[in-house]
């Protein structure tokens, strides 16, 4: 099993920045990824950023390449979500994510992860 705590979400202005954080707990393999996915009003839950925990490899939605990095902390087995010039369309509740194995466009669907986080809201103003 692996336990996931998120934290960070809030209120910002577009423009501005936020910095999501999941604290992860239990069961890993050399394969272990995690991700940050989102879920607005309406749509469907969808990848904002993964990586694979042991190379570092990342993969990114288009709509948040150049405002949005993923990184991990191994030593404090935490996942960061750092989010930059915020845009209203980001409002969503993101989740954080773990799978013990993905490989290539695989770690963008989010049936591969069977661990997760209870969610974050955050909020975009105008």
């Amino acid at each position: 099993q692996v336990q996931l705590v998120e934290s960070g979400g809030g209120l910002v202005q577009a423009g501005g920045s936020l910095r999501l954080s999941c604290a992860a707990s239990g069961r890993t393999s050399s394969n272990y990824a995690m991700a940050w996915f989102r879920q607005a009003p309406g749509k469907e839950r969808a990848l904002v950023a993964a990586i694979k925990w042991s190379s570092g490899r990342t993969y990114y939605a288009d709509s948040v390449k150049g405002r949005i990095t993923i990184s991990r902390d191994n030593a404090k087995n935490t996942l960061y979500l750092q989010m930059n010039s915020l845009k209203p369309e980001d409002t969503a509740v993101y989740y954080c994510a773990a799978t013990l194995y993905c490989s290539g466009s695989g770690c963008y669907d989010f049936n591969v992860y069977a661990y997760w986080g209870q969610g974050t809201q955050v909020t975009v103003s105008s």
